[in-house]
């Protein structure tokens, strides 16, 4: 299994989907994980989850444990399991339980002000 690391991160963090703010956080968490890029998690409170969909699709991570995906609504359209949380995550990642990550890309980004 791989070591996972959290921190709380400092400064003022955003996500945007379909170039609108979902949502900003001072309380932002990075997740980072041998062999892979660090995620940044944002706390529920600081997300508008009316956009938020939750979806059937899941996965699961030995390390993490099963995350629940989300798609977020946009004026422009929806954007299909763009966002996922841990609700029970495993001990080594318990500092993300009731957080929101986010698949970055064309459409959704994640951004320190």
């Amino acid at each position: 299994m791989s070591t996972i690391k959290t921190a709380t991160l400092t400064g003022t963090w955003t996500v945007r989907a379909g170039g609108a703010v979902i949502g900003e956080s001072r309380a932002a968490v990075e997740l980072t994980e041998e062999g892979y890029e660090p995620v940044i998690y944002f706390p529920r409170v600081d997300i508008a989850t009316a956009l938020l969909d939750p979806s059937d699709h899941t996965t699961l991570c030995e390390a993490r444990g099963t995350a629940r995906f989300y798609s977020i609504i946009t004026k422009s359209g929806t954007i299909e399991n763009a966002a996922w949380s841990y609700e029970e995550p495993k001990a080594e990642a318990l500092q993300i339980k009731g957080h929101f990550a986010f698949h970055t890309g064309d459409l959704v980004t994640v951004e320190r002000l």
